[in-house]
């Protein structure tokens, strides 16, 4: 009887084995396995996480990685082969290109937030902002207040936009908004002086900043409207592909590979121009290291 026990005990052991690893894909794993192939949203101008280089190439902190993603999809899905498209995106159609099934992930400087959450989910924050302004020092401004009366540009779809608004409705200011397509054309705005403000996440205007003709006339603001973190975007209700997603990216911090590939992209020169954006770690960006989540604002 106990021979039989034991039997039966080891049988349905191995039976529970090989349900799991014979488990049905799903999502977006199951369109990677029968297309072949997986498609990673970029940004073209969001220094330095996803952006051109001088060969129009998207590089980047947040490619670097998505790139780990990839390469733990291939090896999940057995395909080592597998072809990796590369699909531009914006802040605007970025989340309608997720949903739509034309990108399966998108990696860049998208804020994780409560508001999202209910249309995509996010893997564990890989960076923490704050949301200020980047103006001219010729400008005389000298905090969020100054603005009042006077034009700010910012990027259509990011959060930037609500932010700005809100603080309008708190404070009684009133502040004019005009929207470039990307973050370039955003700072171009203000640099140009179509506006008297570039409204954005302090990380995206110190890239901006850094690749001016000029980086020495520009300031940023010591004022946050906002803390946010960063995190790559997938679809929502997928629960294998956040999995891996999930187990990627927080395997990357535990073990501190996110140190160096932070260093890569923040503290040491970057192409294409080779400018040091000399942005060192925050507490809140190690704590995100520390204790990864995808905890939206």
């Amino acid at each position: 009887m106990k021979l039989s026990k034991w039997i039966l005990v080891f049988l349905s052991a191995g039976l529970g084995v090989t349900s799991v690893q014979a488990e049905e894909l799903s999502g977006t794993l199951k369109k990677i396995k029968e297309t072949g192939s997986i498609t990673i949203g970029h940004r073209e101008s969001s220094i330095p996480f996803s952006y051109l280089d001088d060969k129009q190439q998207p590089i980047g902190y947040a490619m670097d990685l998505c790139m780990k993603v990839v390469n733990a999809v291939k090896k999940e899905l057995k395909m080592p082969g597998l072809k990796v498209n590369l699909q531009p995106v914006t802040s605007s159609n970025r989340i309608p290109l997720l949903q739509n099934g034309t990108i399966d992930l998108e990696c860049g400087s998208t804020t994780n937030s409560m508001v999202r959450q209910q249309q995509v989910a996010f893997g564990p924050s890989y960076f923490v902002v704050n949301v200020t302004a980047g103006v001219k020092k010729s400008s005389n401004i000298n905090s969020i207040a100054d603005l009042n009366g006077k034009t700010v540009s910012t990027t259509s779809g990011t959060t930037s936009v609500p932010l700005i608004k809100a603080y309008e409705k708190s404070k009684g200011a009133e502040v004019k908004e005009i929207y470039g397509k990307d973050h370039a054309e955003s700072f171009l705005l203000m640099a140009d002086d179509r506006s008297a403000a570039f409204i954005m996440d302090d990380i995206l205007i110190a890239g901006q900043i850094a690749n001016a003709k000029k980086p020495s006339d520009y300031k940023l603001l010591p004022e946050s409207l906002r803390q946010e973190p960063y995190g790559m975007m997938l679809r929502k209700d997928d629960p294998q592909f956040k999995a891996l997603v999930d187990k990627t990216v927080t395997a990357v911090m535990t073990s501190g590979e996110i140190e160096k590939i932070y260093t890569k992209w923040f503290t040491k020169p970057i192409p294409p121009k080779n400018i040091n954006l000399n942005f060192p770690m925050t507490p809140a960006i190690k704590e995100a290291f520390k204790n990864p989540n995808d905890k939206g604002v």
